[in-house]
């Protein structure tokens, strides 16, 4: 398999770039718009086979954007355009790109064309980025695999029998794999963070509320959803906060925010937790002696280290199932049957017989939703409890930060997450804590698979978070591209 990959000079150096080194290039007229998307579009045209990644494009119309971006470049001075002034980017299906199917993975919705943008969509395109397509989602974005009926299955860059996590897996493995410098993503219980690990890049789940949910589909009113960037550089990542914070008309859940300089944050003195497990699922010994490695960093750096355990940890699936059964969303068997409620037997016996248009995950969803609500007593318990683990948490994180596993262990094979339904935990706890956190990546373990943890911290403290991110990347490497972007 390896001596078919293309070399890496059969690539462009653009592809491994930031979008914010991009957009000064074109700005300052090094390179052309159209020179950096044909880069990256060539890289799909060549992996986008045995990743399928992306799953719907828009390569002419792109085309077109970039020629128009480049004759703006000679008409305007450069102070005067976009920050991200034709760069390209990808986009999770689930949200809304007008003239693009939005089927969040359900087949039901095959035929559904987007009318409009969403309000992160809208917003990337204002600042200037050009959309070269849409990729792949778990069904309804509710499982730890990109698979679905629609598009069927996305491949791990690093090695194509493994997943790359979900449910924006399709967006993690786009932007590893050099097809666009970043991509906008959602996470209800680890979307964003659980690809980025998987994938190797930098992904960020922001403090619940500050970013608009509005546009996508399967979309929950309320801050345990939360949209967010994927980027294969650090850099990126405070820029697109700036650019995608805010409150929006059609996003209740969202209300004004403030975010501080990642530059300006001090590792001296700063106070850094580092809790290795949530005594639920066992963490694999490569990903503990990365995340050891980023603390004792942090330490040379002047931060005062601190080794925590936390017992209500092991309360988090109780947490987020609460939460999710709080927050008024859609019956997850009205969602799978478009609409109108299905039958459970009936669909269960269609699986059983091979005939059934959904998955293994969604129907096992199906069966286990209801049971929150038939405790509600125990629902409101379990959310005040959890108020109280939050204040914990803040307590003992401070002014600092608290290193924490991003997943069990380095990208499973296909279909290996059923056997441990539950490691999403580590990431679901901080979406019902509404907490922010920077999944970063943390070098190759034995098996070429990449590395990595969560970076977390108070509700507020993003630019904290994403200030070790950058960190990662000057000290420790951050992203390392796949084979077929390396010299060999």
């Amino acid at each position: 398999m390896s001596s078919l990959l293309p070399r890496a000079s059969t690539f462009s150096p653009l592809v491994t770039q930031s979008a914010t080194e991009l957009a000064r290039k074109i700005r300052t007229r090094e390179v052309t718009s159209l020179e950096v998307v044909d880069a990256h579009i060539a890289v799909i045209h060549a992996e986008n086979g045995a990743l399928n990644a992306v799953i719907e494009s828009r390569f002419d119309a792109a085309r077109d954007e970039a020629r128009s971006a480049d004759a703006r470049v000679q008409r305007e001075d450069a102070a005067t355009l976009p920050p991200l002034h034709g760069v390209p980017c990808t986009i999770k299906e689930s949200f809304f790109v007008k003239g693009m199917h939005s089927t969040g993975g359900l087949l039901a919705r095959s035929g559904n064309v987007s009318t409009e943008d969403a309000v992160v969509v809208n917003r990337v395109r204002d600042a200037g980025a050009i959309v070269l397509g849409t990729t792949n989602v778990s069904e309804l974005c509710m499982w730890m695999e990109s698979e679905n009926q629609v598009y069927g299955r996305t491949s791990n860059p690093y090695d194509h029998t493994r997943g790359v996590g979900g449910s924006s897996g399709g967006e993690g493995a786009s932007v590893s794999a050099g097809f666009a410098p970043f991509g906008i993503g959602a996470d209800v219980g680890g979307s964003i963070r659980i690809p980025a690990f998987m994938n190797g890049i930098f992904g960020h789940k922001p403090t619940g509320g500050i970013i608009p949910n509005a546009g996508q589909y399967p979309l929950i009113t309320a801050r345990i959803l939360t949209s967010g960037p994927l980027c294969r550089r650090a850099e990126d990542l405070a820029p697109l906060m700036r650019l995608l914070m805010g409150p929006d008309a059609s996003s209740p859940e969202c209300g004004e925010a403030t975010f501080g300089d990642p530059s300006k944050v001090s590792f001296e003195g700063m106070r850094v937790v580092s809790v290795d497990t949530n005594g639920l699922t066992p963490v694999h010994p490569e990903l503990r002696a990365a995340q050891e490695r980023l603390a004792m960093h942090l330490k040379s750096r002047g931060a005062v280290v601190e080794t925590r355990t936390f017992p209500r940890f092991k309360k988090s699936v109780l947490y987020w199932s609460a939460a999710m059964s709080s927050a008024g969303s859609e019956d997850y068997a009205v969602l799978l049957g478009n609409g109108t409620r299905l039958n459970k037997a009936r669909e269960l016996l269609r699986l059983a017989l091979g005939q059934s248009p959904f998955t293994v995950p969604s129907m096992a969803l199906m069966l286990v939703e209801d049971l929150p609500k038939l405790l509600p007593d125990n629902s409101r318990a379990m959310l005040d409890e959890m108020e109280g683990f939050r204040r914990e948490l803040e307590d003992a994180i401070g002014d600092g930060v608290m290193l924490f596993p991003g997943y069990s262990a380095p990208a499973p094979k296909h279909r290996a997450p059923w056997a441990n339904p539950i490691a999403w935990a580590y990431t679901a706890i901080f979406n019902v804590t509404e907490m922010p956190s920077t999944q970063v990546p943390l070098g190759l373990g034995s098996l070429g698979l990449p590395l990595g943890c969560q970076v977390v911290s108070v509700r507020g403290a993003d630019d904290r978070t994403i200030a070790c991110a950058v960190e990662v990347e000057r000290a420790l490497g951050g992203w390392v591209p796949p084979r077929h972007l390396r010299s060999r």
